[in-house]
C-alpha cells in the first residue's frame, strides 16, 4: 500500500504546465505550447494525484474524444515517489474516467508489458526520428501547399478524423493555431489531401501530424515544414508499418531516437497507416 494517501483531481487549464514539464524531464520533448491544445481537447482530462502536503506525486491524462473513445498519456510518477504504488492509483483513476470507451495509448518500452496485462493489445510501433532540419528545404514549385487557414475548417476536421479515427474539432482548432508553429495543407483538385504541423518544442521543433496521400505529397509537406526551423533539431514520429515514412525520415538525415507501442483496449480504429507519415503526438494520438 502507498505510504501516504493521494487525492486525485483534474488539473485546471492554468496548471497544465506541470505534466508538460514532467514529460520534458523524462525526455519526451513536448511542444512549448501543447497545453493549449491539450486543454481544448478535453478540459478536465489531465489528472494529478497529490499528497496530504499538497505536493504532486503523479500525473496522467485521460482524454475523452466523442462518446466512445479515449486516449491515455502523461503517465508519470515523480522520481521521489516511484515504487510506492502511486502509479497504480493514477492508472485506476484514469481508467475510471474513461470507463466504457475504447482506449488508446503510446506506451514507452518500460511499460508495455504492464499495459498488456491490463488488456491493451499492440497495434504497431511508432518511431521517433530526430536530426537537423535541412538548411534549404522548400516544397517543389506548384506543390499545392497552402496555409491551413486558407482551407474550410470543416474540411480539415473531416480529413484529420480519417487519420485519427474520430473527429476532434476543438483540439484541431487549437493545434493548428499554436504559438510558434506553422500548419500547412496539401490541396489537389480542390480537395484536402495532406496536413502537416510543425511546432517549437523544448528541444528543437517537431512535425506532427504529417498526413499525405503518397510519397511525393509527404516530401513536399515535409520540406515546407522543415523550412520553419532550418539548421535546428527536428523530429518526426512515423508509424513503423509505413516504410516510405521511415525512408523519408532517414533520407533527410534523421535517426531513430525513441519508440513507443500504439496499443488499444477495445476495438482498434482502422487507420490508413500508409498515409500517416507522422502521428500528431504520443500524448493524445
Amino acid at each position: 500500500m502507498p505510504a501516504q494517501p493521494l487525492t486525485f483531481r483534474s488539473l485546471a487549464s492554468n496548471e497544465l504546465a506541470l505534466p508538460v514539464q514532467w514529460a520534458a524531464a523524462e525526455g519526451w520533448n513536448p511542444g512549448l505550447h501543447d497545453a493549449i491544445a491539450f486543454n481544448a481537447a478535453d478540459p478536465g482530462g489531465f489528472i494529478v494525484g497529490k499528497l496530504p502536503s499538497g505536493e504532486p506525486a503523479v500525473v496522467v491524462s485521460a482524454v475523452r474524444t466523442g462518446a466512445d473513445f479515449g486516449f491515455l498519456g502523461f503517465y508519470i510518477t515523480a522520481p521521489a515517489y516511484r515504487g510506492l504504488g502511486y502509479g497504480h492509483l493514477a492508472w485506476q483513476a484514469a481508467l475510471d474516467r474513461l470507463a466504457g470507451r475504447t482506449l488508446g495509448l503510446d506506451g514507452v518500452v518500460a511499460q508495455q508489458d504492464n499495459y498488456a496485462r491490463s488488456g491493451f493489445v499492440l497495434a504497431h510501433r511508432n518511431l521517433r526520428y530526430g536530426g537537423i532540419a535541412p538548411a534549404s528545404a522548400s516544397p517543389a514549385p506548384n506543390a499545392g501547399i497552402v496555409e491551413a487557414g486558407a482551407v474550410p475548417f470543416a474540411d480539415l476536421v473531416a480529413f484529420d478524423a480519417l487519420h485519427f479515427g474520430r473527429p476532434r474539432a476543438e483540439f484541431l482548432r487549437a493545434w493548428i493555431a499554436l504559438p510558434e508553429s506553422r500548419a500547412l495543407v496539401l490541396v489537389r483538385d480542390g480537395q484536402v489531401q495532406g496536413l502537416g504541423v510543425v511546432r517549437r518544442c523544448h528541444t528543437g521543433c517537431k512535425i506532427g501530424p504529417l498526413f499525405a496521400p503518397d510519397e511525393a505529397g509527404a516530401e513536399a509537406l515535409f520540406n515546407a515544414l522543415a523550412g520553419f526551423a532550418p539548421g535546428e533539431s527536428l523530429f518526426l514520429d512515423p508509424p513503423e508499418p509505413n516504410g516510405p515514412a521511415v525512408a523519408l525520415a532517414r533520407r533527410h538525415g534523421l535517426e531513430l531516437v525513441f519508440e513507443t507501442a500504439r496499443m488499444y483496449l477495445g476495438p482498434a480504429p482502422v487507420l490508413p497507416l500508409k498515409r500517416i507519415y507522422g502521428i500528431t503526438s504520443f500524448e493524445l494520438g
